[in-house]
């Protein structure tokens, strides 16, 4: 029988999750019926007339206002992008919306801004000169520096910024795209944008030219099958990094989501809606289970048997869990799911949801122990005081949660080896408010014995330690408080 993992490097399209609803409060000092009417006068939603009235710090006049000044500058613009043509510079309202600017390069134009209520500024450079400088940039982004984080037309100072972080070089790029230097203007910035995505159990995620599916997602990021990348692999569509992975002998892995990434309590079934997720209590085998996967979607079956283990031409992987359920390449990693408690994510198999098969899965208990992680259920809120930014500049990084009173080991549960003497350096940033500490270990021979710690009453705490080769690890011990952290050291 052709046992197979099942990954894949096909492409597939973003599969973003769901955007939750939101509710908004009435206007302050009116009824909720007034509130309506006022919506409705200005031609919006009451939901977006509220909403302008909470995010802009508006009351209801303001907002009709503001609604009123922008509709008259719209109808003004329209009219004025066609009278001025060649020689329009583009237009924007001010902070308040009270004063209407029109840009032109052409002087003798200016009374027919002021004829249409507009306020006239005369430029240099047109809009449609601006919009040719910028494509110049855009032809060339695949030689733009990651201290480069965008790049767009600003026409209130006529001109094309390009968005630069501190000692970046921006002017290589500007350069290469051949731009009118009289045109561009460097700013400084210290954007680092992400995508923003649900991270959503069975959907796709990408790591280099390969596919594979979210398990369940965690506190901090999700879980999925380890033989979908290494630790410190990165991973796309969400972005992220594998902070620890086994395979074969187990197939298991974690990856952390990067910032704007948001792992919701849910497995996608494929039908338009998702599955919450509420536990992760073990079905009995003979219990019905389905799988949610990136390629072939939801299906179903029941578990066969527990404990498992299956050969792939990498290696023996044992603890799976066995079922009936058909699965294909790029649902690995994808999730396993009884009703509404988590089970396992997917491994491997044979077989095809064609003909039928037998697919093998992770249970998802023993990956959360195994990275002290926390699985979102609809009852997890989550952590409201995240990791400070601190542990730069150390040679490795590594990332975790942990509920009170636990600790965990790194690297990835286990240990590192110096072969020579030196220093090494350690950091941990723990959840503001919250009591996390740092220790050392050096192996004796036939114990772990502390060596250096950082145990203050802080959540971030570092230490040094001058040592002799040897095996080393790092306890992270959360003495009061909950949340994720992270933590950077160095080694000889």
């Amino acid at each position: 029988m052709n046992r197979r993992i099942l990954y894949t490097s096909a492409v597939a399209a973003l599969t973003l999750g769901i955007t939750a609803a939101l509710t908004y409060p009435a206007v302050a000092g009116q009824r909720p019926d007034a509130t309506t009417d006022a919506a409705i006068a200005a031609g919006v939603s009451p939901q977006v007339f509220q909403a302008l009235s909470r995010d802009l710090k508006l009351d209801a006049k303001g907002v009709q206002l503001r609604l009123a000044n922008e509709a008259k500058a719209a109808g003004a613009d329209l009219k004025l992008r066609k009278a001025l043509g060649a020689s329009y510079s583009g237009a924007w309202l001010s902070a308040d919306a009270k004063t209407f600017t029109v840009a032109v390069s052409n002087a003798a134009q200016a009374e027919q801004v002021k004829a249409a209520g507009a306020t006239p500024q005369v430029v240099k450079l047109s809009l449609a000169q601006l919009d040719a400088a910028k494509a110049k940039l855009d032809a060339v982004a695949a030689k733009a520096p990651k201290s480069v984080p965008g790049w767009y037309v600003d026409v209130t100072t006529n001109s094309v910024v390009v968005l630069a972080h501190a000692g970046g070089d921006a002017a290589s790029f500007i350069k290469a795209s051949g731009i009118d230097a009289g045109a561009v203007r460097v700013e400084a910035s210290t954007e680092r944008p992400v995508p923003y995505i649900d991270v959503i159990g069975g959907n796709a995620y990408y790591i280099g030219g390969s596919r594979c599916s979210v398990g369940f997602p965690v506190v901090g990021g999700f879980v999925t099958a380890g033989h979908c990348g290494t630790t410190g692999s990165t991973t796309t569509q969400p972005s992220g990094t594998f902070r620890g992975s086994s395979f074969p002998g187990n197939d298991y892995a974690w990856v952390q989501v990067a910032s704007g990434n948001t792992p919701r309590p849910y497995v996608n079934n494929y039908s338009g809606g998702n599955v919450t997720v509420a536990g992760s209590t073990e079905a009995a085998v003979g219990a019905s289970v389905c799988r949610s996967g990136s390629t072939t979607g939801w299906h179903c079956g029941t578990i066969q048997a527990r404990g498992a283990s299956v050969t792939y031409s990498q290696g023996t992987v044992t603890g799976l869990i066995r079922t009936n359920v058909c699965a294909e390449p790029g649902d690995s990693g994808g999730s396993l799911i009884a009703g509404s408690q988590a089970q396992g994510v997917t491994s491997g198999g044979s077989g095809n949801c064609s003909s039928g098969g037998t697919t093998y899965f992770q249970p998802v208990n023993e990956i959360l122990q195994a990275y002290s992680l926390t699985l979102m259920t609809s009852g997890t809120t989550p952590p409201s005081n995240p990791p400070t930014t601190g542990c730069t500049g150390y040679e490795f990084t590594r990332s975790g949660s942990l509920s009170s009173g636990a600790s965990a080991y790194q690297p990835d549960n286990s240990y590192y080896t110096s072969t020579a003497s030196g220093t090494h350096r350690g950091c941990l940033a723990g959840p503001s408010g919250t009591d996390y500490d740092l220790y050392l270990q050096k192996w004796n021979g036939s114990a772990w014995v502390v060596v250096a710690q950082g145990a203050t009453s802080s959540s971030s705490e570092t230490l040094t330690y001058s040592g002799t080769a040897g095996s080393y690890r790092y306890r992270v011990h959360a003495y009061s408080g909950s949340g994720s952290y992270t933590m950077g050291f160095t080694n000889p």
